[in-house]
Parts: structure tokens; sequence; C-alpha cells
């Protein structure tokens, strides 16, 4: 399952601090902080707490493994972050330390695979966003919960990107925070159907 900060117009870059990830001469990090309330925390606490196992790139590991370790006694996010299992797609890390981590090797794809085959659970995936096109390029995501921001990047990583292969999804969730925040969960839900609109079929 993937979980993602998204701007309107699609960008997932960079949504925590204005340092986290600069690639491309990105400047506008930091763009969820005005609209992150108590209701969103409630909603990422809820949901990370029902996660099985976490799934993250090597960028989301370094910026999780610098922070999470440091969460006080008590917090249910980082306690939660903290003691399920991880698992880490890098080409460049050779070991993890980040306690519960595990670093995988060879064909990513197959690699997630044979973790969905196993009886773990619901694995979450956070950012990590070139492991996420990765992942849809090989039809393993199963669900997208999309925490839509209302702001507009202009520039920047895009959650679904050039390439990104046709699927059908079904919307199983939605909601808006006081902020302006639409949360919504999408399914995997079979192929995309295609038609035609106008009155002279019908469809109008």
């Amino acid at each position: 399952m993937v979980t993602t900060f998204v701007s309107l117009d699609g960008v997932m870059q960079s949504p925590g601090a204005p340092d986290e990830d600069r690639d491309g001469g990105f400047e506008h990090g930091g763009w969820v902080a005005p609209h992150f309330d108590q209701q969103l925390v409630q909603r990422m606490t809820a949901l990370v707490r029902r996660a099985d196992a976490l799934l993250v790139g090597r960028k989301t590991y370094d910026i999780f493994a610098s922070a999470w370790p440091l969460a006080e006694a008590g917090d249910p996010i980082g306690e939660r972050m903290n003691s399920l299992p991880k698992y880490v797609a890098s080409r460049t890390l050779h070991t993890v330390s980040w306690q519960n981590s595990t670093l995988l090797t060879g064909d990513v794809a197959e690699a997630v695979r044979d973790l969905k085959r196993g009886e773990g659970g619901e694995i979450q995936v956070h950012g990590s966003g070139k492991l996420i096109q990765t992942l849809v390029e090989h039809d393993l995501v199963d669900e997208f919960h999309l925490l839509v921001f209302p702001v507009l990047i202009g520039s920047g990583k895009r959650l679904f990107a050039e390439g990104t292969m046709p699927v059908g999804l079904k919307l199983v969730d939605t909601t808006t925070s006081s902020a302006g925040v639409v949360v919504s969960t999408y399914r995997r839900d079979g192929k995309v159907e295609y038609g035609a609109m106008g009155p002279e079929t019908g469809n109008w």
C-alpha cells in the first residue's frame, strides 16, 4: 500500500522540510507543513499503526532513520515506525542500522513479489518516489492512499511520472480535513475501461 503526500498538480518531492530533497534545484520543500493539522496527525497515526511492515527507498530510509529513532517515548507513530520490520530498496547502501531494517538485494521487483507472497500482512510504502515508479511499472501496488494538499507546486518529482502503466482503480474511501487536504484511498480494480462521450452516443 502506497501512502503519499501530493500537491494538486501531482508533485510529491520534499513535502516535509526545505532541505528534504533538493534534487533538480527544487526550492519548494516543506509545502505540507501549513496544512498539517491534528486531524491529519490522527489519520496518519491510525494508518501507520495498522501497518505490518514498511518498504522504503534509500532517500526515505535516510530521512526516517535519522528522525524516528529520536521520537519521544510514547510517541504513537515513532514507536510503531521503530518497531516495525523495515525493508529498504537501494543500490547504493551496503548496510542499514535502523532497528528491524533489512536491505533488499538483487532485483527489487522480484524481492517485493517475494514479500507479498509471505504472510506478513500490510506492507506500507511511504515517500520513496523512485521506488514507487518501479512498483507501479511492475504492477505491485494494490492500494494508493493519497493525501492531496491544496497547493500547486509547478515543478518537481511527480507521483505518476511518464511511463506509468494504465490500471483501473476504485475509490473506497475519501474525506477532507479542516485544512482542505483531500484524503482518498484507491484500490486496484482491473484494467482501464474506454468508451466515447457525446450526444450521438447516448452518453451525455
